[in-house]
Parts: structure tokens; sequence; C-alpha cells
């Protein structure tokens, strides 16, 4: 998978899981809160990982030149 597309689902899984974790609080649901809570690290991590592949594309290109 590509950089961007880490950075692309990474963000989407920030978002929901930020979503869930509102809806979790707003219904008394401490399920979906979890879950929400979850899910955000997940995304967290997934730009990470994209940010760690950009950074080491650049540095590939870099020693190249």
């Amino acid at each position: 998978m590509s950089s961007t597309a880490d950075k692309v689902k990474g963000t989407t899984n920030e978002a929901v899981g930020k979503a869930k974790q509102g809806l979790g609080k707003a219904t008394g649901s401490d399920r979906l809160e979890g879950e929400g809570a979850i899910q955000e690290a997940k995304g967290k991590g997934q730009k990470a990982v994209g940010n760690a592949k950009d950074a080491v594309n650049r540095a590939v290109g870099a020693a190249r030149k």
C-alpha cells in the first residue's frame, strides 16, 4: 500500500473513531465509545506508517543523488 493510501485510511479511521466515541458518550454506550477509541488509535498508527514510508522514500531519493 502506498504512503498516501495509508494516510487516507488512517485519517478515515481517526474520523470514524472520533464519531463513534462521541456517539457512545451521547448514548451512554461504553462499548461504542471503546470501539471508537480503538479505531482512532488504529488510524493514528496507519498515518504514522504512511509518514514513515514517506521519510524512507525521501531518504532513499536523497542517497541516490
